[in-house]
Formats: structure tokens, C-alpha cells, sequence
């Protein structure tokens, strides 16, 4: 029950046609996911599981996708730990700020993985719905990124009160990467072949803060979880991603579209390598939208099968709102095309 091309990437094991998967492949963009927002609210979309299957279901029916992944938020663990969360127009808003005084007032860990239990049946359900021929994903935010977010309420800027919290920050990733370890292994024993983190405000830290920030959690989940992490970081440089090649467990680095995938692909004693085609190009005229692609997709073609083995193709980040289904469409299509 899994997509070959997508297990050929995980293993790298050498094949003409990459997986094509995309990052937020459901959502504001896709009509399916739109009608059912009609009638739903997105903690419903994301809390019930079986309107979370449906929309994971629908890009890959619609568009043909290698995978579904699991329909759902990063920022759960914060409401399980009693913050409080709510999506709004101007998107997700906290019931608090994180600091040094309220931290006591934490729930437990246990609580929040209790709450989690919603992601487990989403993904058995998703599985159970899902084309034989299909793989499945699951994902967890990375502990800095849900920092950021519990003390700041985002994680666009200079990250200043996130940084200068340090005492703060340790005793929240104490009880932070305890609930994202166990929220891992329920989301692979409900069906999921592999799981995410995303870790979008890693790029805000120096190479040496992402080192000794975000490093220990990845050699931690690796040694629990051999082969079955991967890792996404956003507007990070080669200079933050050397840390990440070779640690031991973690089968694999998504990149986003400010590194150049072919020069990736190339690194030795590498896992699978995800990216990384920029999502905001998709909203080009469709001449232009497909010399882009092209011109992407070139010097991989360029690269032989055992090179670009554990590629799994996609954007840089994920799919914005308003993008054309048609060029979504044409993107799976085209890449099959050419590398046929």
C-alpha cells in the first residue's frame, strides 16, 4: 500500500520518473478543498477526521499526485498544552503568550498528546481511503518553529523575544520535543510511511544557533526512528544544511527554491532530496509558466538516473492560495513527460 516511485526516492534506488508531492497540496487554492470550507471551519477540516481524509484525498483524485499527506496544522501541540488556538481571517491566533511567568500554568504533556489522538485517525482513515498506489505522509512542526510561534505568535522578522528567551526556550523544549516524539511515532503506527518537520522559522537562526538549536531534536528523532523522519527547513543556506547531511536516521531534506536542486542531488552519502520548483511561478502566464518549469527541470534531466535517484520533485514551499488548478496540473504532467 504505497506509490513505487515515492519508495524508490525513500531508498534511492534509481528510476527515470521522480514522485511529484507537493507542500499545502490541499488547500485554499483547490476547489475541492473550497466547497467543503463552505460548510466546515478548518479545525473541523483538520479535527474530524473524516472531513481531514477527504480534503487530503482530493489533490491527489484531482491532480495525480505520489502521495497524500495528512491534513492538519503544526500548531496543535501548542492547544494541547493549553494555550488555546484559533484560525482566523488573518490566520492562527493564540490564546496567550508564552513567557516565564505562565509557563507553570502548561498543561501536561500527556494532555497534549491526548488532544493529538485526532491525527491518528485522520491518517488510519486517509490510509484506509487512499489508492493502493498512493503513499502517505504525515508531518509535526520542529520545536524552534513552534517556539517561535508560543512566544511571538509568528515567525516572520528578526525573532527577537524567541532568541532572547533561552532559559525559557529550554524548559519549553523540554516538554515540546517529548510530545512531538510520541506525535511521531502515533502518526507512522496509524499508517504513515513518513513523517515531516517542518521547521520554516529555521532560517531566521545563524548557522551556529541552527546547529545548536535544531540539530539535537533531529539526531534524537533519528536514533528513534531510523529512515522514517525527513526535514524541511525554509530560507535556510548551504551553510545551516551541511549540519544536516549524514545524521544518522533522517532519510532525507526538503530544500526550498533558493538552492539549486541539481547541485543537491549531487552531494554524496545523501537521503532523499525534496524541492524544490518556486511556487510563486506557477502564477505566470502558461507560456512562461512552462519555459520556467523547463528550465528547471533541465539540468536535473541532465543528471543520469543513479544521480537524481531520491528525488522527489516539488516546490520550494508550499502551494499558495489562488494558484491555477490548470498549472498544478500541468506541473505533474509535465514532469512525467519529460522524464520519461
Amino acid at each position: 500500500m504505497s506509490n513505487e516511485k515515492f519508495q524508490n526516492a525513500l531508498n534511492k534506488k534509481a528510476q527515470k520518473i521522480p514522485p511529484v508531492w507537493f507542500m499545502r497540496q490541499a488547500g485554499r487554492y483547490h476547489k475541492h478543498y473550497r466547497k467543503l470550507r463552505e460548510k466546515h471551519s478548518f479545525m473541523d477540516l483538520c479535527k474530524v477526521p473524516e472531513l481531514a481524509a477527504e480534503v487530503a484525498l482530493g489533490p491527489v483524485a484531482d491532480f495525480d499526485f505520489d502521495t497524500a499527506i495528512l491534513f492538519s496544522d503544526l500548531l496543535f501541540p501548542l492547544e494541547g498544552l493549553g494555550m488555546g488556538l484559533e484560525y482566523t481571517d488573518h490566520g492562527p491566533r493564540l490564546g496567550m503568550a508564552l513567557d516565564e511567568k505562565n509557563f507553570s500554568t502548561l498543561a501536561s504533556a500527556d494532555n497534549a498528546l491526548q488532544l493529538l489522538q485526532f491525527q491518528k485517525k485522520a491518517i488510519s482513515l486517509t490510509r484506509e481511503m487512499l489508492p493502493n498506489t498512493k503513499s502517505l505522509i504525515g508531518f509535526v512542526g520542529g520545536p524552534w518553529t513552534l517556539f517561535t510561534y508560543a512566544v511571538a505568535g509568528k515567525h516572520d522578522g528578526s525573532l527577537v523575544r524567541p532568541k532572547k528567551l533561552i532559559s525559557l526556550r529550554e524548559k519549553f523544549f523540554k516538554i515540546m520535543t517529548d510530545i512531538l516524539k510520541e506525535n511521531i511515532r502515533l502518526q507512522l503506527d496509524a499508517g504513515a510511511e513518513l513523517v515531516m518537520i517542518f521547521d520554516t522559522a529555521a532560517g531566521e537562526l545563524s548557522p551556529f544557533d541552527f546547529n545548536e538549536i535544531i540539530v539535537p531534536f533531529l539526531k534524537e528523532t533519528g536514533s528513534l526512528f531510523p529512515g522514517r523522519v525527513g526535514y524541511y527547513s525554509k530560507q535556510t543556506s548551504i551553510y545551516h544544511l551541511n549540519y544536516l547531511f549524514g545524521i544518522p536516521g533522517i532519510c532525507g531534506l526538503g530544500f526550498d527554491h533558493r538552492n539549486n536542486i541539481s547541485d543537491i542531488l549531487r552531494v554524496p552519502d545523501r537521503g532523499f532530496i525534496q524541492g524544490n520548483f518556486d511556487q510563486s511561478l506557477l502564477f505566470q502566464d502558461t507560456s512562461d509558466f512552462q519555459k520556467s518549469l523547463k528550465n528547471f527541470i533541465k539540468p536535473v534531466r541532465e543528471l543520469s538516473d543513479s544521480e537524481r535517484a531520491g528525488w522527489v520533485c516539488g516546490l520550494g514551499h508550499g502551494v499558495l492560495p489562488e494558484t491555477p488548478e490548470d498549472h498544478v496540473k500541468l506541473f505533474v504532467e509535465t514532469v512525467r513527460k519529460e522524464f520519461a
